[in-house]
């Protein structure tokens, strides 16, 4: 059995090494870049209809989207799409996680210092818009003492900045316009700005929005990459959106999205219709999920238990370790420990990592420091006594612990490790951030096209209730079982 136990770990050592190996390998520069084997891996923001937004049938979809594609088919280069949210974006191009970003990026003096910009694909204008039944907030002035919501990152915060410094404006700041927008809708902000045509698109969908004014002077969109990085991949752009602009793709697109005969479709977004229409996504989103808990759980619990015994030896040595791991793990909170690990990482290590693996990563590292502390307070929780008697009789201080302590100690930590588990899969709603589509982010991704976030967020929570009941109900069925043995 011993043996058996040790040929597992060693097994589990060599993996964990090996994928370690391959990913700290720096990735080749490839000659062929663009084609199928190696697609350039543009970030968008899919949650900024119309111009990137996943559709009812699971496509990405929008004017930025069928630009690109259509610049791709016309240069003959391969892409893979990275969502991500718009901050988050820009820090993936800065540290070269992807070649490129189109995500209605207006382009800007201060951008310019960091990326470089293709030619101007759209021009749009901020615009300020009010709820429905707001009849107090009529121009710039009347929001002296007020609340504005802007995204983060955006032309519309700059904007709001500026006024910022004319009159007394509180921010409420977010990271995708649909819950921007509802902030205002539900009251807690007087007004939002943004791109014109993102919000005359949300209120075509039914949102309860009105613009007092009208827009301001347009900011001009641009394709990005990274300041001196892939001059060949802006050159192709740039030949594309001259071609596209001459054949007429151009304008089919932005009429599409934008005219008054727009394809912009008005769907029912009740509650049961929400679930019929999008079930398959939001069941897809649970897998997910539940994938990224398991393996990252599987992990965190070879090593978690391995880091807990360390602590519960004499060995000063191998205490400290474990100390020191828990003590930094428990300190830093996941959502900075994801942005460290997919941003800072791969530009310390020149690597680039996908965000499943970041995902992965995070919720191991996160999640071995709960498990070790689980298990040394498992083995604590036995009576000291019966260590100190199975010493007496003569056993070795590890047969005592293998053939007394643990098997005591297993039966105490096991409902906590269910616990543990259930946490671990709701801190993977956290991993949104950095673009893994699990149950949040699909609810998101819903939310972006059909700007109904109140019955969307209320069919997640319940999701996430059921299977938390059931695993909750699982781990009191264990417990009693144990009680009983």
């Amino acid at each position: 059995m011993i043996k058996k136990q040790k040929q597992f770990l060693g097994a589990v050592f060599i993996l964990m090494l090996g994928l370690f190996i391959n990913l700290a390998t720096p990735l080749s520069v490839s000659a062929e870049k663009g084609t199928e084997s190696d697609p350039y891996m543009i970030t968008t923001d899919v949650t900024y209809a119309p111009f990137e937004f996943k559709n009812a049938d699971g496509n990405y979809v929008g004017i930025d989207v069928e630009i690109l594609d259509a610049i791709a088919q016309d240069q003959g280069f391969a892409y893979e799409l990275r969502p991500l949210a718009f901050s988050a974006g820009l820090q993936a191009l800065e540290s070269n996680q992807v070649d490129g970003m189109i995500a209605a990026m207006s382009i800007t003096d201060e951008r310019k210092e960091s990326f470089d910009f293709s030619d101007p694909y759209f021009e749009a204008g901020t615009v300020m818009a009010v709820a429905k039944n707001n009849d107090e907030v009529t121009s710039y002035e009347d929001l002296d003492g007020k609340t504005v919501a802007v995204k983060v990152g955006t032309t519309g915060a700059a904007f709001v900045a500026e006024l910022s410094k004319e009159f007394n404006i509180d921010v409420n700041q977010f990271e995708d316009s649909a819950t921007m927008y509802e902030d205002v809708v539900a009251g807690h902000s007087d007004a939002v700005f943004d791109d014109y045509p993102v919000m005359a698109y949300a209120v075509q969908q039914g949102l309860q929005l009105q613009f007092p004014l009208d827009p301001e002077a347009g900011d001009v969109y641009g394709f990005a990459v990274n300041k001196d990085q892939n001059p060949e991949l802006l050159e192709k752009f740039n030949a594309g959106l001259a071609n596209i602009k001459e054949n007429g793709i151009h304008e089919e697109i932005t009429t599409k999205y934008t005219g008054e005969d727009s394809e912009a479709a008005i769907s029912s977004n009740g509650f049961l219709a929400l679930i019929q229409n999008n079930y398959k996504e939001l069941l897809t989103g649970l897998g997910r999920t539940l994938v990224l808990t398991l393996i990252s759980f599987g992990i965190a619990l070879v090593a978690g238990v391995i880091l807990g015994l360390f602590s519960a030896t004499s060995n000063k040595l191998l205490i400290g370790i474990s100390s020191i791991y828990v003590t930094i793990m428990r300190g830093i909170p996941l959502i900075v420990l994801a942005f460290f690990v997919y941003f800072s990482i791969p530009q310390f290590l020149n690597i680039q990592l996908s965000a499943y693996v970041a995902g992965v990563i995070t919720l191991s590292l996160n999640t071995t420091a709960y498990i070790s502390e689980l298990v040394r307070g498992g083995i604590q929780a036995v009576a000291v006594g019966q260590l100190e008697a199975a010493r007496s009789l003569g056993l070795p201080y590890q047969t005592s612990m293998r053939k007394i302590i643990l098997p005591q100690a297993i039966k105490i930590m096991i409902p906590s490790f269910i616990n543990q588990f259930v946490i671990t899969l709701k801190d993977t709603s956290i991993l949104s951030v950095i673009g893994i589509v699990e149950l949040t982010q699909t609810g998101k991704i819903i939310i972006a096209r059909t700007y109904s976030s109140g019955n969307m967020w209320l069919i997640i929570g319940i999701m996430y209730i059921i299977l938390i009941t059931i695993l909750t109900k699982l781990s009191n069925m264990m417990e009693r079982k144990m009680s009983n043995d």
